[in-house]
């Protein structure tokens, strides 16, 4: 899952945020997207009824209010998606509200989403060695989960190196897909 929006909850007296929402099937099961005026600010995996709710809420408190009607932002996230999963789209474009991540988890988020591009992947220690935090390959592999744009910011790429393909917030099975799609392991055979 993705990190919580509460963990970003706005101080005391911020003033509210337009956000909007959307659920899009995708093969690896439905996403709940959210997107402020400023873009895509959370993908949310295994987005059922309960899963969704649970975001909503947290998504309300963080922007301080109800979603309003419609953010662009959603539509470009929702066909950019679309295209990916259809092997289409190798790079995204929409652009990404970073509010939900900050501090070194959004250092090595930005890392990861400026140079690990389509079919590559990274190992924790390469990440950590980019912010220049040779000693913190545990601490990016609890950036990948705090992450709140999986797939398009793509944690599903970073690996473990012993050759395993590590964790992941979205399970295990979604990764192994997102890296078939990519190229990097094989396609399932069922």
């Amino acid at each position: 899952m993705t990190n919580s929006a509460q963990d970003a909850a706005p101080a005391e007296g911020t003033a509210r945020r337009d956000w909007a929402w959307t659920r899009t099937p995708a093969p690896i099961g439905p996403l709940l997207l959210a997107a402020t005026r400023e873009g895509l600010v959370q993908v949310v995996f295994h987005a059922d009824e309960r899963t969704s709710r649970r975001a909503l809420t947290r998504l309300e408190q963080c922007f301080g209010g109800p979603p309003v009607p419609e953010i662009p932002h959603l539509a470009t996230a929702t066909a950019e998606l679309a295209a990916y999963f259809a092997g289409e789209l190798r790079s995204f474009t929409v652009p990404l509200d970073w509010s939900l991540s900050s501090g070194f988890n959004a250092r090595v988020l930005h890392a990861l989403a400026d140079g690990v591009p389509y079919g590559s992947v990274a190992g924790y220690q390469d990440l950590a060695d980019r912010v220049g935090e040779p000693g913190a390959a545990r601490a990016v592999g609890a950036a990948m989960g705090s992450n709140p744009l999986p797939v398009v910011v793509p944690c599903h790429r970073v690996v473990a190196s012993d050759g395993g393909i590590g964790g992941f917030g979205g399970g295990l099975e979604t990764k192994r897909l997102l890296l078939a799609l990519e190229g990097v392991l094989p396609a399932p055979l069922f």
